[in-house]
């Protein structure tokens, strides 16, 4: 038995493993090289590896592959109650309709085509321009060894002061603490950020993390969505009482 699925602008540049594992469920990996090895997965008419690319308007070819009883099986686990779709930062998308539409989301976030806004309150005042991009190369270590990324940041500066400043982000690129340590490196770190401190003060009294997952927005068959997130108690207490306007 065959069946077709046509690939959608959403899933453009996905591998065609990670796309069967969105589209099935979280099926074995070796199921999956299995079955392309055996010719029963096609791409367009070809065999390919597991690692290839899919394009927008690709065709893929499914022959009578076992993936019936796992299917069985992660639906019986499943629970919409409990889900969680995607958590980043302070920001929980939760209680999709049903387990595509999560794993569909998951896939949007990982393939960076979720466009995300982040408010953040910083010691001292950014001298920088009411809004431009903030570009600089970011370090980190993997197994010791010293690697420099490139990181990209989207900024407006929402209001000032002599002592502090509220700043709208938006990540280009997805570093690793890319918007705390872009900041640390401006001289200008997140309030209540233990890890990247500019501030001469090595004791850091706030709790809470002044950086807020404040929106995201997504396209979708076409169809464009966005969701916003009220910033926190603790956030807008703080703006307060630094005397900055939201």
């Amino acid at each position: 038995m065959k069946k077709l699925l046509n690939v959608d602008k959403t899933f453009n540049g996905m591998r065609i493993d990670r796309f069967l594992r969105n589209y099935f469920g979280q099926i074995p990996q070796s199921l999956i090289e299995k079955n392309l090895r055996n010719g029963k997965i096609k791409l367009n008419k070809k065999k390919i590896k597991s690692s290839k690319k899919i394009q927008y308007n690709d065709k893929i070819e499914l022959y009578n592959f076992e993936f019936k009883k796992i299917i069985k099986q992660k639906k019986e686990k499943y629970n919409p109650s409990n889900e969680i779709v995607k958590e980043n930062e302070d920001l929980i998308i939760e209680n999709a309709k049903n387990r595509e539409t999560a794993q569909l989301l998951t896939s949007l976030f990982r393939l960076r085509k979720v466009y995300k806004t982040y408010l953040a309150i910083c010691n001292g005042e950014l001298t920088l321009t009411d809004k431009g991009m903030i570009e600089d190369d970011l370090i980190r270590y993997e197994n010791k060894k010293k690697i420099i990324e490139k990181a990209k940041t989207k900024f407006e500066i929402l209001d000032k002061n002599n002592n502090s400043t509220f700043i709208k982000l938006n990540p280009i690129t997805g570093r690793k603490h890319q918007l705390r340590k872009q900041l640390f490196n401006l001289g200008n770190s997140i309030i209540g950020d233990k890890k990247y401190n500019s501030t001469n003060n090595s004791k850091i009294n706030n709790k809470n993390l002044m950086l807020h997952s404040y929106e995201i927005k997504f396209k979708i068959n076409d169809k464009k969505y966005t969701f916003r997130a009220t910033p926190p108690n603790y956030f807008r207490n703080m703006l307060k009482t630094k005397r900055l306007n939201f």
